[in-house]
């Protein structure tokens, strides 16, 4: 007798998400070869069957048998969650037969990882997408990567497979800075934890937002493209483009004919930023002001007049059209401290249009950037009630210790290390965001009840934040080494009053070639540069 090899899909986890002709193919089998884990999933199916349950690390093993056992002439049904033939077993069974063997292979399709978890998104992937796994494993690394940037290149929605394990932890992350290369910050994603089984969880992001996020293997995170739309709680990608060439909002990919050519670019997140705009302009410099918001464009246009302001969400891409169409002279990076990501992309755009660049920072306030965390711990370093943390994980984890109304000062984009910080449902946290619609809603989507946001631009007195925090209860704070200009004496001096703790996240560390906190010293370079008015 001719055996049969059925090879099984069973889906992301539960039975009724198993097509009709699985069923059939495991009620018919009389060998069952699986992870133990799937045969929760089709226990009514296989009673009383022969059964084998090789390890999940030996999935060869597992092929190899199935085919011995079919060979022998029985009827195996070999399972793989998901789809068998994506990223599964199916493959691995192909490749382990012969040529002259004889038995009859059926292959059974299922709903995939991809299909699972952009059904509970909405319908992210409803025109051309790409699936990548981040394992390297049996692919290089440097493969991934490059297929990644094609992917992002072609502003493909995707889907990414094997995000982040134990031993894996930082590939994502190169994944998603790559993908920031050529997609909008605010591409919208979805993240999606334990699809169809119990655990399951689902949250929407920017693709900004997900560099401050931690995975592991059970998680699937789905990439948009420029037209992914949020409504209702879900994202959809419409069935088709009209104008491909329409620009992401504030994305402007054909160059700014309305700015000055032979500009110094400032790259301004801060009001010191701005001030040192404004300063240039004085001296007679064709400054443009680049801002990541409409709100930061509107403030800078209100304190630099005179000088021209590109305000919005640009991707990396359309940075160097604009730098590059408009023979910018120098790339003034006068971005917050902690917009690590904005500065790499800088120093790199600098480097590949062979622009100048010069990195303006406002001075620290406790000496994050240039101490070690030993020194940052003796008394003389920082008031007592400010306690220097290194990471925005070690400020959550101290915070849950500390407090129980907890006000976070750091901003948007770093809630969600926040807020979904293991104990942090046992809290409660109060945030204050700068006034931008997509900020707050950012703070509403992780949970942030409406009374416990604070939409306003600061900096703040220490009498606005004393009396803040007083009648708000709160007990622990956390911020950022922001300088005096991002108001941080004045955080200082209220939780001194106020007795309680003050904990204070360093600053990144980046190796900027040529740094400065005056203007007299950026006034210097940009003339031993030869840069003049």
């Amino acid at each position: 007798m001719k055996g049969i090899l059925n090879l099984v899909s069973v889906g992301p986890g539960f039975s009724d998400l198993i097509v009709p002709r699985a069923e059939a193919a495991l009620r018919d089998s009389d060998v069952i070869v699986a992870y133990d884990l799937y045969l929760r999933w089709i226990e009514p199916w296989i009673t009383g069957k022969e059964i084998h349950t090789p390890p999940l690390t030996q999935e060869r093993e597992r092929a190899l048998l199935a085919i011995e056992k079919a060979r022998s002439g029985a009827k195996v049904a070999l399972i793989s969650s998901g789809d068998i033939g994506i990223y599964a077993m199916a493959a691995l069974a192909f490749d382990e037969m012969r040529e002259d063997d004889d038995y009859a292979v059926n292959v059974i399709p299922g709903i995939t990882s991809a299909n699972a978890c952009a059904s509970l998104l909405g319908s992210p992937l409803s025109h051309d997408f790409a699936t990548l796994s981040l394992s390297d494993l049996l692919c290089p690394w440097d493969w991934i990567e490059q297929r990644g940037r094609h992917i992002a290149q072609a502003d493909l929605a995707c889907v990414l497979y094997n995000v982040q394990s134990a031993g894996r932890q930082e590939g994502v992350y190169r994944i998603l800075n790559i993908m920031l290369e050529s997609k909008s910050p605010k591409t919208l994603c979805g993240v999606i934890h334990n699809a169809y089984r119990p655990g399951q969880k689902v949250s929407i992001h920017h693709l900004e937002d997900l560099l401050s996020l931690q995975f592991d293997m059970l998680t699937t995170i789905v990439i948009g493209n420029r037209f992914t739309q949020r409504k209702r709680g879900f994202i959809f990608t419409p069935r088709g483009y009209n104008n491909w060439d329409a620009p992401d909002v504030g994305e402007i990919p054909c160059g700014c004919p309305d700015l000055p050519e032979q500009a110094l670019w400032v790259f301004s997140g801060t009001s010191d930023g701005n001030a040192l705009a404004n300063e240039l302009a004085q001296q007679g410099y064709p400054v443009v002001v680049s801002a990541a918001t409409e709100y930061g464009g509107e403030v800078a246009a209100q304190h630099c007049p005179g000088v021209s302001v590109w305000a919005g969400h640009q991707g990396v891409e359309a940075r160097k059209q604009a730098l590059s169409q408009n023979q910018a002279r120098v790339i003034v990076d006068a971005t917050h401290p902690y917009a690590k990501l904005i500065s790499e992309q800088l120093m790199g755009l600098s480097k590949s249009l062979n622009i100048p660049y010069l990195r303006y920072e406002r001075p620290s306030s406790v000496g994050c950037a240039e101490h070690s965390e030993a020194h940052l711990s003796d008394s003389d370093a920082l008031p007592s009630s400010a306690h220097p943390t290194c990471s925005l994980e070690q400020a959550a984890e101290q915070a849950i210790k500390l407090g129980r109304r907890i006000f976070l000062t750091t901003g948007s984009k770093d809630l969600a290390a926040f807020l979904n910080a293991p104990g942090a449902a046992e809290r409660e946290w109060f945030v204050r965001v700068t006034p931008e619609p997509e900020f707050i809603q950012r703070a509403i989507d992780l949970g942030v009840p409406r009374s416990h946001i604070c939409a306003m631009q600061g900096p703040f007195s220490e009498a606005f934040n004393t009396a803040l925090w007083r009648d708000l209860k709160i007990d622990c704070v956390i911020t950022k080494d922001s300088g005096d200009a991002g108001g941080y004496q004045a955080k200082v001096a209220a939780t001194q009053a106020l007795n309680i703790p003050l904990l204070v996240i360093k600053r990144p560390k980046l190796e900027y070639p040529f740094t400065t906190s005056s203007f007299d010293a950026a006034l210097s370079q940009l003339q031993a540069w030869h840069v003049t008015p």
